[in-house]
């Protein structure tokens, strides 16, 4: 049986008033009649309610024993997470013709407070992406004769292989499902056009560009700026049981054009990355980086004037601008290709952009004074807010002639040395960072600050949640500071991709649940039921199912391989027509990242999507009378997708269909059976893909019976199910004809109003 904790007192407001009733008789016998209303009974009542209010906080002392002793156990609560995106600067006034370095802990103008993570340097420019695309063998052939004029005019011997000027993330924009900026390429490379701000006059636009390419030479301080570029590598679905490990950065170099020996030839510079700035790992995930820029002389573009420059375009010159507004503003081309030697065959992008920096969803706190010790030991002083971020806190304690001191974080006070003395004089204390306090030592554990000494929290940033996890474009302007402390000018923010990885603080019901598990498995995957445990605790991710899968090793399909654990996650998604949810690669990443650190040493571990065996069903039915045939239709469509689908409600337990549990035909009568409006099943069909096409499954009983079957590692995904009123099911899904279509219609063409 459960073990309950008793109440200390389990009498109510009721059994009060009762038992001080039944006591008139023994106390005040000539109270013959304590009716409602009467002022004795008032008088009851009163002390009725005031005895129920005590008793109720009496009984919270075994709750608060509880909560005690989960605080004794040194496992608080996980702080707020926040939520991160990259974004592109741009000067809000096209006047503004400097290069200006921002410091860090910018202010970002959002629904949510957002700052910048790092050094930004805005130059005046414009980025904008092309590719080279290269013809197909039907274009080339379409177009041989123009071809064949092209190479008249550029002086080339045979004919030229065409290629078009393809922007890419047109705009500013991102394609979240990425293009492939090396494969659809004629030359595997992208190229990023530096465009000067556009000039009030057309006249004026040389003298506009000059002061761009200054400030790109000089960076406002006499030495070469910094671009920063921001990149968001295109994050495709893992393939089925891929092994995924630590991400590798992409041997790429970063090259930006020079004038050649000859009059228009082009030259390339290559550019190094600023150490340290490299927040993407070299392309590997989306962050930003700085590359440093050669002095103003070297800076340059070639003409894209072929009656000028009859090598624009050619070769492996840039792609020419057949616009001669942007061809008017160009400044410099940065190019990204392959390093040399390296077969880099497929690079797909989200994003890239100039001037970018990175934000999260936090707010900066500096030099704010906390308290004044007492001299006690174990003082404890509250931050100016909960969810900080232990890496960026820093806390300085008065000293006697000495001022402020740093006094740094501690995980646990009872273990800062195993040398007494040390322990004893260490400047440290211990932080909570979900609630936002310090606690400081007792003078065995760690030095207590003196009396009447202040503490202060010198920097520290703090925010988080779900609530930062924005659409694009919900970003509005930047307030920031230059590095030599002047207010930056007026900058725009441009948000190509959503802010993501935010997360709430974890509440006090959560953690009721979690600290028990985390005595069980002392954060260490072990059993099953810690891969479960420890995978919904993963942060940045809504884990919607795990399954373990012991002794299975994914890429050879094979069970009993001692020491490997398959562990298959699901994001959390709810009841939808097809498709079913599958795990993207940050997802698999930072599930994997998470166990990895807690699996024995010897497990070989690997994280992986869930193997979906496509499905159709075509099922007959006839319908009771004063029913509507829409609606009992659409829930028969309803209750065989709730049954199939594989996170809660689904399945036959609620909890999703069961891992490698075949789909019978007899099963899913007895659900559309339970339909209300349903008088009688006719019929149920099962299929199965086919290639392209759909093809029922074979009987396996004179009944006409179908099984799906299913391996162990496999579950069923409906994509189709077709429900007709009717005393047999349809033959072939792909026949249904469409009701309210008719044969007579024909596409009337749309005159618009505008040529």
């Amino acid at each position: 049986m459960p073990i309950l904790p008793p109440s200390l007192d389990d009498r109510r407001f009721d059994d009060l008033v009762e038992d001080l009733i039944a006591r008139i008789p023994a106390h005040t016998p000539e109270w013959t009649n304590p009716r409602l209303g009467d002022p004795g009974r008032t008088l009851i009542e009163l002390f009725a309610w005031l005895g129920d209010a005590l008793l109720y906080r009496a009984n919270l002392i075994p709750e608060r024993q509880r909560l005690v002793f989960l605080k004794l156990l040194g496992m608080g609560l996980k702080p707020a997470l926040p939520a991160r995106a990259i974004v592109s600067l741009a000067y809000a006034q096209p006047t503004e013709l400097g290069a200006h370095t921002l410091a860090p802990h910018g202010s970002v103008k959002a629904a949510q407070p957002f700052e910048t993570l790092a050094e930004t340097t805005v130059l005046p420019l414009v980025g904008e992406a092309y590719i080279k695309r290269r013809l197909t063998p039907q274009e080339r052939a379409d177009r041989s004769e123009l071809l064949q004029g092209l190479a008249r005019i550029h002086g080339l011997a045979g004919l030229p292989q065409g290629y078009e000027t393809t922007p890419v993330f047109a705009e500013g924009r991102a394609v979240p499902g990425g293009i492939d900026v090396f494969g659809r390429s004629a030359d595997r490379a992208l190229w990023v056009a530096l465009l000067a701000p556009v000039a009030p006059r057309p006249v004026d636009q040389p003298s506009v560009n000059a002061a761009a390419t200054l400030a790109m030479g000089t960076g406002g301080g006499g030495l070469p700026a910094l671009l920063s570029v921001g990149v968001v590598p295109a994050l495709a679905m893992p393939a089925l049981f891929e092994a995924v490990a630590v991400p590798v950065p992409v041997p790429v170099l970063w090259e930006l054009t020079t004038q050649g020996a000859s009059g228009f030839a082009t030259d390339y510079l290559t550019l190094g990355v600023q150490p340290g700035s490299d927040s993407s790992n070299g392309l590997a995930r989306a962050g930003t980086l700085r590359l440093q820029l050669p002095g103003q002389r070297e800076i340059w573009a070639p003409p894209n004037d072929v009656g000028l420059n009859p090598l624009a375009g050619v070769g492996d010159a840039p792609p020419r601008l057949d616009d001669p507004d942007r061809a008017s503003r160009l400044v410099a081309w940065l190019r990204l290709r392959p390093k040399p030697g390296e077969s880099i065959e497929s690079l797909k992008l989200a994003w890239v952009g100039i001037n970018a920096a990175e934000v999260d969803q936090r707010t900066t706190v500096t030099a704010r004074v906390l308290g004044v010790s007492t001299g006690a030991g174990s003082q404890s002083f509250a931050l100016p807010s909960g969810s900080v971020d232990p890496a960026s806190l820093q806390v300085q304690v008065e000293e006697p002639g000495l001022g402020y001191r740093d006094w740094h974080a501690v995980g646990d006070l009872a273990a800062i040395s195993a040398d007494a003395a040390e322990a004893r004089e260490a400047r440290v204390f211990q932080l909570d960072a979900e609630a936002g306090t310090l606690l400081f030592g007792d003078g065995v554990r760690g030095r207590v600050p003196e009396r009447e000494m202040r503490v202060r929290l010198a920097i520290g940033r703090f925010g988080g949640g779900r609530a930062g996890n924005l659409p694009p474009g919900s970003m509005g302007e930047l307030r920031a500071l230059r590095i030599d402390g002047r207010a930056a000018p007026a900058i725009a923010v441009q948000q190509p991709l959503a802010a993501d990885g935010g997360e709430d603080a974890e509440t006090l019901a959560l953690a009721e649940h979690r600290i028990p598990a985390m005595l069980r498995h002392r954060d260490r995957a072990v059993t099953e039921e810690d891969y479960r445990r420890l995978s919904a605790e993963a942060p940045g991710i809504d884990v919607g199912r795990i399954e373990v899968l012991p002794r299975f090793k994914p890429a050879d399909r094979r069970f009993d391989v001692p020491g490997v654990v398959s562990v298959m996650g699901l994001p959390d998604a709810p009841l939808q027509p097809a498709p079913n949810p599958r795990p993207d690669r940050p997802f698999i990443e930072r599930l994997h990242a998470h166990l990895a650190a807690r699996v024995p040493l010897a497990t070989e571990l690997y994280v992986i999507g869930c193997d979906y065996v496509a499905l159709g069903i075509a099922v007959a039915v006839r319908l009771r009378d004063g029913h509507a045939r829409d609606k009992v239709l659409l829930e028969v469509r309803e209750a065989l997708r709730r049954l199939l689908w594989p996170l809660a409600p689904g399945g036959l337990d609620r909890k999703g269909w069961p891992l490698g549990r075949a789909v019978r035909s007899r099963e899913l009568e007895v659900e559309v059976s339970r339909v209300d409006g349903v008088d009688e099943l006719r019929g149920i069909t099962l299929f199965q893909r086919n290639g392209e096409a759909w093809q029922a499954l074979p009987s396996i009983a004179s009944d006409g019976a179908q099984v799906l079957a299913l391996l162990q590692w496999q579950l069923p995904e409906l994509l189709a199910v077709v429900a007709v009123e009717g005393d047999a099911p349809p033959t072939d899904l792909s026949a249904v004809p469409n009701p309210f279509a008719d044969d007579n219609a024909v596409a009337v063409p749309v005159v618009p109003e505008v040529c």
